[in-house]
């Protein structure tokens, strides 16, 4: 194994692929104890702008706020391994990170802004990349944007949550997964952390 890939589902892309190693739900991620670069896609809906709704279920406070620190857990994993945090680009957590356009912070972390969709997604998806181990200048290519328009078997466009007019609400599945393409990149970028002197 090359890679580690914490938080995935368990019909994760990344498990198709033989350079990582993925903890899914069946796996507690925060006992990788490991030192190869991660990429990290903790659970975003304590973080989000609309918890208060998604926690509706009567879900526990001390389940959200251990769900909440998975995110912590993995922002200090990143921070030690060299790696990239991914969340979606109005989660709170990047009140306690770079944004885009920032500095590096203390561990030479820095965050980068892309749409998913141009990796291949089924929809638009914002998502902001936390990444430690190289420098902003040292990234992969990203792709061009892709102006064109996918429509779904409904002959619509789809959204993450369908709250955009014309489109249909993606599935559980789709608002979740990780494109193949974006897994292409995120192996490009790790490639060149393993190689870097991470700062402790």
């Amino acid at each position: 194994m090359k890679y580690v890939a914490l938080f995935c589902r368990e019909d994760s892309a990344y498990k198709k692929r033989e350079a990582w190693d993925v903890y899914d739900a069946s796996r507690d991620a925060t006992k990788y104890e490991g030192d190869l670069p991660v990429a990290v896609h903790p659970p975003c809906r304590a973080w989000g702008r609309l918890s208060h709704m998604a926690f509706r279920d009567g879900t526990p406070s001390e389940q959200i706020e251990t769900e909440k620190n998975l995110a912590l857990f993995a922002i200090e994993k990143v921070r030690k391994n060299g790696g990239i945090l991914e969340h979606p680009s109005g989660s709170r957590i990047w009140q306690i990170l770079p944004d885009v356009g920032d500095a590096p912070d203390d561990w030479g972390g820095f965050t980068i802004e892309i749409d998913q969709y141009d990796f291949g997604h089924v929809a638009h998806k914002k998502t902001k990349l936390y990444i430690c181990g190289m420098d902003a200048w040292n990234i992969p290519e990203l792709p061009a944007p892709d102006h064109t328009i996918h429509l779904c078997e409904k002959g619509k466009r789809r959204s993450i949550c369908g709250n955009v007019e014309g489109t249909t609400r993606c599935t559980q599945y789709q608002r979740e997964y990780t494109p193949e393409r974006l897994i292409d990149w995120i192996e490009e970028a790790l490639e060149t952390i393993s190689k870097w002197e991470i700062v402790k």
